[in-house]
């Protein structure tokens, strides 16, 4: 009984104050649509940071790529929590937490071109992602399955 005790206290020290990350995003994903595929994969949330990939193509064909974080109390943006971007090798974009009336989580940028704001939600056993301009519009969607 202590030893639970020690522990949890031990979790909750190690828990970023005041930010909540989407442990539910933790996994690797995939949608597929006849030969052409999309998949993300995410680590579970550690010392405030998740780590994430992503990738499509079509058969074998590789198209795009991408390296993702989500990082708590991120002093970079001063945000409670942001979602940082770097598709194809670029630069790293920021894009912080925003009210999200859903279960889900919602990361905004609107001065960023497309996406300017990225949305995920699970229903079920799916992971659903959204990426689209700041008033929705222009919406493009993923409904995946874990793989």
């Amino acid at each position: 009984m202590v030893r639970r005790a020690m522990l949890a206290a031990i979790a909750l020290a190690a828990a970023p104050a005041g930010a909540e990350l989407p442990a539910w995003l933790a996994g690797c994903w995939v949608e597929e649509k006849g030969d052409r595929w999309t998949e993300e994969c995410w680590t579970a949330p550690r010392a405030g940071l998740m780590q994430g990939s992503g990738r499509s193509g079509r058969g074998e064909k590789l198209g795009n790529w991408e390296v993702m974080q989500i990082v708590a109390d991120d002093p970079a943006t001063n945000a409670k929590v942001t979602f940082w971007g770097a598709p194809q090798g670029q630069g790293r974009t920021a894009f912080t937490v925003a009210p999200d009336p859903t279960s889900g989580v919602t990361f905004v940028n609107a001065a960023h071109d497309f996406p300017q704001r990225i949305r995920y939600w699970r229903e079920g056993d799916s992971l659903n992602a959204e990426v689209s301009r700041a008033d929705g519009s222009g919406a493009m969607r993923w409904r995946y399955r874990q793989r």
